[in-house]
């Protein structure tokens, strides 16, 4: 009897000092580009943007890591999305709620592009013979929008996007990273909806 309570109290402590050892073995180290999230209600309107949030980590990142006139996925690992729970209009287009993905094309001069693909696919959905096929991505986009970078004096070191309510009708999504500030407006249409609201009675 007294055998087996040394036995325990043994296994006991052994079991209390290597816990911490199993721990650290099954912490993994944080991700290099971590998941992130942003959301915000305009009008009758959420909008959410889900991605990954690369750093610079002294890099050149556009003209290099992201070369000009080849369409990025707009963040890291997964898929960049933008969702809207409601219809809004972007670029001039009537977009249904749903789910859109996002590309960005980025320029040497000029302005880029913005593409919000209507399908929520990929950037490497498009992918062929190791290259995108622009003509292919460009059918699915639900509107593309043409941008003007802003450059910065300073440089943003992790991605992030934002959204400001500005009147609480028109949304503005900005992007920023590295030195580069990109943003497009959407218009939750609020007077519209008011109006069908009406008509309804």
């Amino acid at each position: 009897m007294k055998k087996t309570k040394t036995f325990l109290f043994a296994l006991t402590v052994l079991l209390c000092l290597s816990a911490p050892y199993f721990a650290m073995a099954q912490l993994q180290s944080p991700a290099p580009s971590p998941a992130a999230f942003v959301s915000q209600n305009v009008g009758f309107t959420k909008i959410s943007i889900d991605y990954s949030s690369p750093a610079v980590k002294g890099r050149q990142i556009f003209g290099e890591i992201e070369k000009y006139g080849v369409t990025w996925r707009a963040g890291a690992n997964a898929t960049t999305t933008i969702e809207f729970s409601t219809g809004v209009s972007v670029g001039g287009k009537n977009l249904r709620a749903g789910k859109y993905s996002i590309f960005i094309t980025p320029m040497a001069s000029g302005e880029w592009t913005i593409h919000l693909n209507g399908k929520a696919n990929s950037v490497f959905t498009y992918m062929k013979d190791g290259k995108i096929d622009e003509e292919a991505m460009a059918k699915d986009d639900a509107v593309a929008i043409k941008v003007t970078p802003v450059m910065a004096a300073d440089s943003h070191e992790r991605l992030t996007y934002s959204i400001s309510a500005e009147n609480n009708k028109v949304a503005k999504v900005s992007m920023a990273w590295d030195k580069v500030r990109l943003s497009f407006m959407v218009d939750t249409q609020v007077d519209q909806k008011m109006e069908g609201f009406k008509g309804a009675f």
